[in-house]
């Protein structure tokens, strides 16, 4: 298998131990099918962002470590994989490890196994859970700075937080459906990934505060611990409008959207107004299609470009430390979504 690698260098980017990549590169025995496209898949990458690394400045490996829906994760990939070629001559390699599902003692085994195998820093979307913030504080002690992402662990010794206001967010959709709804009133289905996330618990606080505060005739069900996932959302939704035929509009703070809009379907009820999070390549198309309303979109290439000069400050010993702006959080309706990057 030819490359210009240290075997070092891809074990760190595949996760794998050194022996094991040389016996993939050197094509012994005993080596398992998906160990060695784990391999080819590190090299692949190492030889992308070596093509985007021209300037001789300091190489700064770091971990993107995320608990979230796979269409949620390839946009934050390709936000990261722009922002790297922009950080010239301080150039970041980046290694992704996602998972839709992952239980908090999974989560702390991983960011242990990353300390202690060595990174410049970790990106970081996870439950806000002691056991999470007591690892955070493991790899602070260590020297590794840990940013959070999109939501956040505000009781933990991470150096900055990268992503939007969820409060401010929440806030926004209720004003949106609020509005929509108008003197009609109804009742609107939150969708929550998980109550474990504070990013997701800040968008429900700012929902409700704007609801009981200007649109009392508003009604809210919520459901929750669906994850994002299709299967998990689409049951729960479908529970929901069965016990509640008053419900007909969606804020969606979890994901799962084309789930919860077929459990409107099979149940023929109408859906007034659905907001939802993210531009992600679902919503793009259930908005282009007009089955949702409103997207509250953030610019994750913002939320990279912080995490990167809030690593970069601490990897540089700068004098002053780099304070990550608030993303300014955008209403995207079918008529005015940006083109995808």
């Amino acid at each position: 298998m030819a490359h210009l690698f240290l075997v070092k260098d891809i074990a760190f980017q595949a996760g794998l131990s050194t022996a094991t990549v040389d016996r993939v590169l050197n094509g012994r025995p005993g080596v398992r099918r998906q160990t060695e496209m784990r391999v080819k898949a590190a090299i692949a990458e190492l030889e992308k962002q070596q093509a985007g690394a021209m300037g001789s400045g300091r190489m700064l490996a770091i971990d993107i470590v995320m608990e979230t829906p796979q269409r949620f994760s390839d946009a934050v990939r390709t936000a990261f994989e722009a922002e790297m070629a922009t950080f010239l001559p301080g150039v970041f390699r980046c290694r992704f490890h996602f998972a839709e599902v992952m239980k908090p003692a999974e989560l702390v085994q991983l960011l242990d196994r990353i300390r202690l195998r060595g990174t410049h820093g970790i990106v970081l979307k996870a439950a806000d859970v002691a056991e999470v913030a007591a690892a955070v504080a493991r790899a602070d002690a260590a020297g590794i700075p840990v940013v959070t992402l999109v939501t956040d662990l505000p009781n933990s010794a991470r150096i900055a937080y990268a992503g939007a206001d969820n409060r401010a967010a929440g806030e926004t959709a209720a004003y949106l459906i609020g509005e929509f709804l108008g003197a009609g009133g109804g009742k609107v289905l939150v969708t929550l990934s998980s109550g474990r996330f504070r990013g997701e618990e800040e968008r429900e606080i700012g929902f409700r505060r704007v609801i009981r505060g200007h649109y009392p005739d508003i009604g809210i069900t919520e459901i929750s611990e669906g994850h994002g996932t299709d299967a998990a959302t689409g049951t729960l939704a479908a529970a929901a409008l069965a016990a509640d035929p008053a419900i007909n509009a969606v804020y969606s703070i979890g994901g799962g959207n084309r789930a919860v809009l077929a459990a409107f379907d099979t149940a023929k009820r109408p859906v007034r107004v659905f907001v939802a999070h993210d531009l992600d390549a679902d919503n793009r198309a259930l908005l282009a299609a007009c089955r949702i309303g409103f997207v509250l979109h953030h610019d994750l290439r913002t939320d990279a470009r912080s995490a990167f000069r809030a690593i970069m400050s601490r990897a540089t010993a700068l004098p002053r430390a780099v304070t990550p702006s608030l993303s300014s959080v955008e209403i995207i309706t079918p008529y005015n979504m940006p083109a995808a990057d």
